[in-house]
């Protein structure tokens, strides 16, 4: 499947409901939806200001979480016959994955990476992403050599039931990345836990991966 270019608006509230300790439930974006970002206009009246040109698509390969200690190569994950979104297997819960229909990190709209809370009774590679912290960074390497760079906004814990779609997937002017888990209590009758843990960034630059 090749690269896909568009920021993600207009997603189907399609709840993904998955067994205990495994990573996150959230919509889907619609496969008959506009996959064209909305152009961004000002006013006379608004101030002027400065978008940060994305970069090419370049599929990622490995990210990197230096406050809570993350690191982890990316798989792709696309979407389940049901139209729900895939995650890592959970027998490999140290193992985040980037959702392959939303853009590559460093392109124009919002990047998402899925990872495990826990698995097979052990921390998983999101376990701290609760953690994080408004500054806190978060790197990515991209098959074209190129390293993006992000700074976290902010932390939320949501129910999954008010998943907040747009936020999510909707278009962004700039490039962003939302990295996504389960949290809260977990909820024996659905055999899931309740809430999603979403950490929002924007980009920061990009650096020359060394190796």
């Amino acid at each position: 499947m090749g690269l896909r270019t568009w920021g993600g608006r207009g997603v189907a509230a399609v709840s993904l409901l998955l067994a205990a300790l495994t990573a996150c439930s959230s919509p889907t974006p619609s496969p008959t939806s506009d996959s064209t970002p909305r152009e961004v206009t000002s006013t006379s009246s608004a101030p002027e200001q400065t978008t940060v040109a994305g970069l090419p698509a370049s599929r990622p390969l490995w990210i990197d979480v230096p406050a809570i200690a993350t690191h982890s190569s990316l798989v792709p994950l696309g979407l389940n016959d049901d139209r729900t979104v895939e995650v890592p297997p959970v027998e490999q819960p140290m193992q985040a994955g980037w959702y392959e229909h939303s853009p590559t990190p460093g392109q124009t709209g919002p990047s998402v990476v899925l990872g495990h809370v826990n698995g097979g009774g052990q921390d998983g590679i999101f376990a701290r992403l609760h953690e994080l912290k408004p500054g806190d960074e978060i790197r990515v390497g991209r098959e074209d050599g190129q390293v993006a760079r992000f700074v976290v906004d902010r932390t939320e814990q949501i129910p999954k039931k008010e998943f907040p779609a747009d936020a999510v997937y909707g278009n962004t002017a700039e490039p962003e990345l939302r990295l996504i888990t389960c949290g809260g209590s977990f909820d024996d009758d659905a055999d899931s836990y309740r809430d999603n843990i979403i950490a929002f960034a924007t980009f920061a630059g990009v650096d020359q991966d060394r190796g």
